[in-house]
């Protein structure tokens, strides 16, 4: 007796033609979106699923419910689901698989590490003897599958634009509840934010400044910092009550995942994600070509001499300050944070955001400077204080009123204004510069819970143009040139990098050693430039 056509499982190239047919399928889930209701009364939710016969870039299947708990809920990514009379439809020259709440059904597995054949999750399915079969199949193929998209289809954190959406492909360093109700995930691709402008008010109270981190107090404790990576952003995406208990399960520490339409925020001059009721998530092993580029990237960027510098001070950072350190090695905030010793000196490329107090004639008591600076960088934000002999070092003595506050805005990116008294200040776009910090502790019974950092040895001359504009001004003209004209970003070739790296340094040393305004400390090295130029191309997957 020949077969029943129920029981019959389509693969899923041939089932993209049976349109308006009813099909069954089996396949891995790839992609899930998060549950949201309709504007009647169902619950919806899609998934994106793929087979042997269609890796790329596989099929949607719509399902519809009358009860949110009715849907199916993915265990992990990678996990095997097994579909019954459902629908093909077409929908913008696409093709998807529609599950009908009355006639269809669906029952969910573990994906490749699954042990049995019972699914953990069912809805209207009757179990038929060769199921495990076709299960079976599709975990031995899952085991050397990877999914290939290309660069094209996903962002780096350095890409990140505010109020837009972006395809983020990150490894998650850590989950943690941060309210009631309310979580957070930190996810890391091992690249730069972008600098955001600072639009708060610069004179609000010491309890109304910048926030160290997103999270509330207490922050997050050592001993988990130090298990973060030390260079690139680390990013906190937002999770709310109505997404936790959809995905929360999902977000396994250590896993690389992709983030489908995450909403990109600036919260506090900090950068964070928001998962949305259109934000869905992606499978990604280990093992994928794009994870290990990354990897590999993040590696070669720490065993640079000038790895741990932020991508975004290119070509140097501004002439503003000096440091006389030359052999100390400049590090990341997380690697001060994460220091095996309390108390060190370190140097740093820092982006000055926030000072307390604000005005200029605050900042000495007594004729002893006493000011506390918001630094960060791409990894971490603290607070670093300037005092008393520190501070005559930095502003170059005692100065007038109007020195200081000179100096102040040009330090925080304040746009030169004939108005003392701004009530609605412009965004500011502090500059990056050099800095030496020292850390100590208060409490020798609490060695590290009372750790504090001061800014020394660092002079302030504030007496220059638009040298810096020149610089950078200059590099990008001869890299242009190099590269045979056009925007830089638009050479996304890395084979053509190196001859033209060399040109550009040779070039550009040679023009910035006969401007007598800047001194030849300034030259630029091969690795520098290489280093920097990195960040307009992705890594080689």
């Amino acid at each position: 007796m020949e077969e029943r056509d129920d029981y019959k499982f389509l693969k899923i190239k041939d089932a993209i033609t049976a349109i308006n047919q009813k099909v069954n399928l089996i396949g891995v889930v790839l992609e899930f979106g998060f549950p949201k209701t309709t504007r009647g009364t169902d619950c919806f939710c899609s998934l994106k699923i793929v087979d042997e016969s269609y890796p790329k870039p596989g099929i949607p299947v719509n399902f519809f419910m009358a009860q949110m708990e009715n849907l199916p809920s993915v265990g992990s990514p990678g996990d095997i689901i097994q579909l019954s009379r459902v629908v093909m439809k077409t929908h913008n020259d696409g093709v998807y698989a529609l599950f009908n709440k009355k006639f269809s059904s669906f029952a969910l597995y573990e994906g490749k590490n699954g042990e049995d054949f019972l699914p953990y999750q069912c809805s209207l399915f009757r179990p038929r003897d060769h199921d495990s079969k076709f299960i079976e199949g599709l975990r031995k193929w899952l085991v050397d599958f990877h999914v290939d998209e290309g660069v094209s289809t996903f962002s780096f954190l350095r890409e990140m634009k505010e109020g837009q959406h972006a395809n983020l492909s990150c490894k998650i360093l850590h989950v943690c509840e941060i309210a009631k109700n309310e979580w957070m995930v930190l996810v890391w691709d091992g690249t730069d934010s972008p600098p955001i402008s600072i639009n708060t008010n610069p004179e609000h109270k010491m309890n109304e400044q910048l926030p160290l981190q997103l999270e509330p107090s207490p922050p997050l404790p050592r001993d988990l910092l130090c298990t973060f990576p030390t260079v690139g952003t680390i990013l906190r995406v937002i999770i709310d009550k109505v997404n936790q208990k959809h995905v929360l399960h999902l977000l396994k520490t250590g896993e690389w995942v992709k983030f489908i339409s995450i909403l990109c925020e600036v919260r506090a001059g900090l950068w964070c994600g928001v998962l949305t009721p259109f934000t869905k998530l992606r499978y990604l092993s280990n093992e994928d070509h794009f994870v290990l580029a990354c990897q590999r990237s993040y590696n070669e960027r720490l065993s640079l001499k000038l790895g741990r510098i932020p991508y975004w001070c290119f070509p140097w950072c501004s002439p503003i300050t000096e440091v006389d350190y030359d052999d100390m090695p400049f590090v990341t905030l997380m690697d001060v944070l994460t220091y095996s010793e309390a108390t060190a000196r370190f140097k740093c490329i820092i982006r000055v955001v926030a000072a307390f107090p604000w005005r200029a004639e605050d900042f000495s008591h007594h004729g002893t400077y006493r000011i506390r600076l918001t630094i960060e960088d791409p990894t971490a934000r603290i607070h670093a204080f300037i005092y008393a002999e520190d501070g005559e070092k930095f502003f170059d003595g005692k100065q007038s009123i109007d020195v200081l506050t000179r100096k102040r805005d040009k330090l925080l990116g304040v746009a030169a204004s004939n108005d003392s008294k701004v009530t609605n200040p412009v965004p500011r776009n502090p500059p990056w510069v050099q800095c030496c910090l020292k850390s100590y502790y208060l409490d020798k019974n609490d060695i590290w819970g009372s750790r504090q950092y001061r800014i020394f040895g660092v002079p302030c001359s504030f007496d220059f143009n638009t040298m810096n504009g020149v610089i950078i001004s200059t590099v990008c003209d001869l890299l242009r040139s190099a590269l045979g004209g056009g925007s830089v970003s638009a050479h996304r070739s890395p084979e053509c990098m190196p001859n033209a790296l060399s040109s550009v340094m040779i070039k550009f040393n040679r023009e910035l050693i006969s401007e007598s305004a800047v001194s030849t400390k300034r030259t630029v090295s091969f690795e520098h430039l290489l280093h920097y130029v990195a960040m307009y191309w992705p890594p080689a997957v």
